[in-house]
């Protein structure tokens, strides 16, 4: 079985901006089940509709060096139309007033 890893910034129906969203979203449920292990990677975001974050089930978090600061980052998972979502949570990056609709120097490092 051959797999395939989509990572992107939005997938509907989790976090929409742009066609992005329409094409991640879309696209792996399509694969061939039997030849095709399809999984997809996105940052979790707190703008991610509550009746979805209620769906993810944690994995593990750990912490990370990133410029020179230790970071934490968590893993998440869930299935949405047979297909396995991860979703990576970063408190410093991916909440309060850091988001995706937001430039700021912060968003560089990502």
């Amino acid at each position: 079985m051959k797999k395939i890893l989509f990572a992107a910034s939005e997938c509907v129906p989790f976090i929409k901006t742009g066609g992005l969203a329409d094409v991640v979203g879309s696209l792996p449920k399509y694969f061939d089940k039997d030849s095709y292990d399809v999984r997809v990677v996105l940052p979790k975001y707190p703008a991610i509709d509550k009746k979805y974050k209620e769906k993810m089930v944690y994995l593990d978090s750990f912490e990370i060096g990133i410029n020179g600061q230790i970071q934490y980052v968590g893993i998440f998972t869930c299935k949405y139309d047979e297909v396995t979502f991860y979703f990576i949570d970063s408190e410093y990056y991916f909440s309060g007033r850091f988001n995706m609709w937001v430039f700021l120097p912060v968003n560089m490092m990502r």
